[in-house]
């Protein structure tokens, strides 16, 4: 036998008096809205006072009882009162308990001043500065722990990453260099061309890519790419709590996760750089040769002997620091992640942006203390 449906009632049993019957659970509470709009024939009326009785309840929960109080709640805001006839002691009690909460009036959030603002933002740049030192004090510790065990060191994972950061990563930069190269060699040749300086290409073509363009273009592709996935990964491993389940078994997360990493971005960075050196230094040399009659031979023969090697050392060194730089701050983002899908996605884009950044800051620092220094 199929069981009836639960409803909610409230009958008009004389003025100003009303009887509640039925189920009022979260399960029967679906047209409990449009029956308790008869309370509202009241509002207008000139009864002072309303009587509900509850003697016929058969069930009733929070949520019914939330329901029933928003709606007694505007009757007493017009200054009518109301009572409670006939109620099982231990739903009046219910009834009484919300009737306290809703009556609260909401907090009203702080108004801050613009100076508290900016005050309370530098707080926060503050202790996250603090908390990200703090992090790679204790990767540095780790890696001290570890060094003298090179049986303790994660060779399969190192490898893993280095495939994954460097040798996948080499269609995009080489790509993403060779074109750069096409448009520093073209613009420049639209420059010199008017001044008879053709030759002149070279020098600008080699000192830009090798010194500037390679190192900076290879970071960013980098922190964008591999930076991501970094803190996508070591996110999701905390949401899913592996990162729990590692500290409870006895595997440090810094060994098994950041270690790897920042070995293998290290190597892998300043070898991207190389690479992406010779990539942009072919597309000078393909454009310069079709703008200014430049051939392969004349261009390789001027750039060995005008471009040094301390400029393509200071490209690789600077490729070093950025690795660095770029997987610290993936997985450190990736750590910082709340138990929640939404903040793996925030810390993720955070490591990008962070990464980005910082490395263009880098990368300015080092030109200033490089002109300082006449290197």
């Amino acid at each position: 036998m199929q069981t009836p449906p639960l409803s909610a009632n409230i009958t008009l049993a004389a003025p100003g008096q009303f009887n509640l019957s039925g189920s009022w659970t979260a399960r029967a509470i679906a047209a409990t809205e449009q029956k308790l709009a008869i309370l509202e024939q009241v509002e207008a009326s000139g009864i002072a006072e309303i009587v509900l009785d509850g003697s016929h309840l058969e069930k009733l929960d929070s949520v019914g009882v939330w329901i029933l109080q928003r709606q007694l709640k505007k009757i007493r805001d017009s200054g009518k009162t109301v009572r409670l006839l006939g109620w099982p002691v231990h739903y009046q009690k219910l009834m009484e308990l919300v009737e306290k909460e809703i009556a609260k009036p909401l907090l009203a959030e702080a108004h801050q001043s613009r100076l508290e603002k900016v005050g309370r933002r530098a707080e926060a740049t503050w202790i996250g500065a603090y908390a990200f030192l703090s992090f790679i004090g204790e990767s540095a510790l780790a890696l001290l722990r570890i060094a003298a065990f090179p049986q303790h060191w994660r060779w399969r994972m190192v490898m893993s990453n280095i495939q994954i950061a460097g040798f996948d990563a080499l269609p995009i930069i080489g790509m993403t260099s060779f074109l750069l190269g096409i448009v520093v060699a073209y613009q420049g040749a639209d420059q010199l061309k008017h001044y008879g300086a053709n030759i002149f290409v070279v020098e600008l073509v080699g000192y830009s890519m090798l010194r500037e363009f390679s190192p900076l273009i290879t970071a960013i592709i980098i922190a964008g790419r591999s930076g991501s996935a970094y803190a996508a990964q070591i996110g999701t491993m905390v949401v899913t709590e592996e990162i729990d389940a590692m500290r409870t078994i006895g595997i440090t997360p810094i060994d098994l996760l950041v270690l790897p990493k920042v070995i293998a971005l290290i190597v892998v960075l300043p070898l991207l750089t190389v690479f992406s050196d010779i990539t942009g230094v072919l597309g000078g040399m393909i454009m310069a040769r079709s703008q200014l009659d430049i051939n392969f031979h004349e261009f390789i023969l001027r750039f060995g002997n005008e471009v040094h090697l301390p400029t393509f050392l200071v490209g690789v060194g600077k490729a070093a620091v950025f690795a660095f730089v770029i997987a610290m701050i993936g997985c450190y983002q990736g750590f910082q992640t709340k138990a929640n899908a939404d903040s793996v996605g925030r810390q993720t884009t955070r490591s990008v942006v962070q990464s980005i950044f910082i490395v263009i800051v880098l990368d300015a620092l080092f030109s200033v203390v490089l002109s300082i220094l006449d290197l």
